[in-house]
């Protein structure tokens, strides 16, 4: 099984495969994603990282508040879409 982390605060120029590699120190990466604005092509300034389950709280605890790119980043766990309104 896998869990999905919310990766926020990232440097505007970020991309999947950057933030994979930034992650890959500290465990296996199963998938990554930054989120761009359809609009207007640019980053959103967030994206998820899909690791184990048995080292999600691990990985959080490692990973949230370094830097990338000057920035800190905010790692946790990500939350369903709710899909209702």
């Amino acid at each position: 099984m896998s869990k999905t982390l919310y990766v926020g605060n990232l440097p505007w120029a970020t991309t999947d495969e950057d933030l994979a590699a930034f992650f890959s120190n500290a465990t296996e990466v199963l998938a990554s994603r930054v989120i761009i604005d359809r609009a207007t092509g640019r980053s959103k300034g967030f994206g998820f990282v899909e690791v184990p389950e048995d080292q999600a709280e691990q990985v959080i605890a490692m990973m949230n508040g370094k830097e990338l790119g000057g920035r800190e980043i905010i790692v946790n766990e990500a939350r369903p879409l709710n899909t209702t309104s």
